[in-house]
């Protein structure tokens, strides 16, 4: 009996983390947007704030009824037009992510079930008559999608989408008896979902004011742990990268009330990133709130100077033969890092390598945001923490607003530190990171050696392997195609469940992990392959959507032929 129960722990973890996994990938269709959103909003806001405009003389330019005015103010209602429906969006791509197969039907059947709910909530507000006296706290009611309704944030799209997604993925081939065949199938899961989200209307309207205060008292009990709870904030957002699981780690914090909330303009608040962009357009700002940078800032000592002085010392630690190979990946990969904040290729190469690097490297992330609250940097951004951003959402602000000087005053000392500690323990331990491969194998950000180390590691533990797995030359793979190789080495369409991507992986769910072949998908291009029960990640890169899609197109070509 015991070690039943031990052999379902295992398998307990491994389902939990595949759910997860999902979940996390669910949420980067909506987030994907917040980079594009935030520099359209960070640019009109504040190009077009007065006070900014005043600071720079820039009147007869950028002054109201200007042509320059006119054209940023489209661009900032275009970007304030995304934040503000990031509910309905996190529904509907949540919703999308979450779906099985016919994902259209239940991105659709999301939406419905997110205004059901909402009119719901609105027509219970009105006859108990809440809004009209005003009875609930202030910031407790909100204008959703155009409907008055209890302010649920984020968290009122991702109950929906996770919610349909069940419904839809239990019901989507449902069929019916005779009479009524006509609406079973796809055509039910609006139905059932219409249904359910009046229930699910009802019910929040008496539950969610008692989470909303949870919420905040969480939220309360994270800023009251000071220095201290930011450090942990930034160390447990980067050890989750590896996961995939970062996305639902840090967006509560920057979309509802954990983050925080600020009376701005007259109007209430909530959520970090929320906070800033409100700041970001208030013509009456004078220092932005460093309360909810916190959990942004640390981000950019880290992105812009940190890792490439990793870089660096991968470089110099490279063998003078392979030096000038490594340093064109080094280089290409630091610049990535220090521009879009993309910064998987230079982190996975030292994960695999050596997790230890890794794990250095998180809780030196978590001391860079503990420094930037503690120095007071109020420096936001989209997404990236990189140069875009900084320039944008620091220089540009002003140093009285941000104090952004101590961003690069910290950087330098975080990319001596990078430099030095990491190039001490790269030759220290003798990790084979770029350049230093001793078996005559190409120089990459994730290599042959890697893989051998990464798969020796899996062996000792709980994770599932093939018990053997043969080398491959090229001569093996010929001439066939990367969604062919990538199909073969997932173990077939018939050993695929699901297929989405990230902003660099793609992440499948497959029946039998022990059918998939880390060689092939190597060959394939990719740089790391994770395994985790069923969820198996593949690194390729930001180029990953285009793989995906024509890995599906291709699938589908084969359903076709057959």
């Amino acid at each position: 009996m015991n070690n039943s129960m031990t052999a379902e722990k295992p398998k307990r973890d491994s389902r939990l983390f595949g759910i997860l996994q999902r979940v996390g990938r669910s949420f980067m269709l909506p987030i994907a947007l917040l980079p594009i959103a935030g520099l359209l909003l960070g640019i009109g806001s504040s190009l077009t704030n007065t006070a900014m405009i005043s600071a720079y003389h820039l009147e007869k330019i950028l002054g109201p009824g200007t042509v320059a005015n006119s054209v940023l103010t489209v661009l900032s209602d275009v970007g304030s037009i995304i934040f503000a429906n990031l509910p309905i969006l996190f529904a509907m791509g949540v919703a999308l992510g979450m779906a099985e197969n016919e994902k259209a039907t239940a991105t659709l059947a999301a939406a419905i079930s997110f205004f059901v709910m909402h009119e719901t909530i609105h027509a219970l507000l009105t006859i108990t008559g809440k809004i009209e006296n005003n009875s609930l706290p202030e910031g407790s009611i909100a204008d959703v999608v155009g409907i008055k309704s209890l302010e649920m944030g984020v968290f009122g799209g991702i109950i929906v989408g996770l919610g349909v997604a069940a419904l839809h993925n239990r019901f989507y081939k449902i069929r019916l008896p005779g009479v009524i065949s006509f609406f079973g199938g796809t055509r039910f899961v609006p139905i059932i979902s219409t249904v359910v989200y009046t229930a699910v209307g009802v019910l929040m309207f008496f539950l969610w004011p008692y989470i909303q205060t949870a919420i905040y008292a969480l939220g309360g009990l994270v800023r009251s742990s000071g220095y201290v709870g930011t450090l942990v904030y930034g160390f447990i957002e980067r050890i989750l990268i590896p996961f995939g699981l970062h996305h639902v780690f840090y967006l509560p914090f920057w979309q509802t009330g954990l983050g925080g909330s600020a009376v701005i303009d007259g109007n209430l608040v909530a959520g970090a990133q929320n906070i800033f962009f409100a700041e970001l357009a208030s013509p009456a700002t004078e220092v932005f709130s460093v309360e909810a940078t916190r959990f942004m800032s640390g981000k950019f000592p880290l992105m812009i100077f940190g890792l490439p002085g990793m870089a660096l010392a991968m470089y110099r630690c490279a063998r003078p033969e392979k030096r000038r190979a490594a340093g064109g990946l080094l280089l290409s990969a630091a610049l990535t890092a220090a521009l879009t904040g993309i910064t998987e290729p230079l982190e996975f190469t030292f994960l695999f390598v050596a997790p230890s690097m890794y794990f250095i490297h998180s809780m030196l992330a978590g001391v860079s945001y503990m420094l930037m609250h503690l120095l007071k940097v109020g420096v936001g951004m989209t997404f990236s923490g990189g140069i875009i951003d900084f320039l944008l959402f620091g220089v540009l602000q002003g140093q009285k607003k941000t104090n952004w000087i101590m961003i690069p005053i910290v950087g330098i000392v975080y990319f001596a530190v990078y430099y030095l500690l990491f190039g001490f323990m790269i030759r220290k331990f003798n990790f084979a990171t770029p350049g230093r491969e001793t078996d005559g194998s190409e120089v990459k950000l994730y290599t042959r050696a890697d893989y051998d180390d990464r798969k020796k590691r899996r062996r000792t533990s709980d994770e599932t392997v093939p018990p053997s797995e043969p080398a491959l030359s090229d001569a093996d793979v010929g001439l066939e195609s990367t969604s062919s190789l990538i199909l073969r080495g997932l173990g077939g369409r018939e050993n695929i469940e699901n297929i989405d991507a990230c902003a660099t992986r793609l992440r499948v769910t497959v029946k039998n992990p022990g059918l998939v072949t880390d060689a092939l998908l190597k060959k394939s291009g990719a740089a790391g392959v994770i395994r985790r029960g069923d969820g198996i990640q593949v690194v390729y890169g930001p180029q990953v959507s285009v793989i995906k899609s024509e890995l599906e197109e291709h699938i589908d070509r084969l359903e076709a032929q057959n």
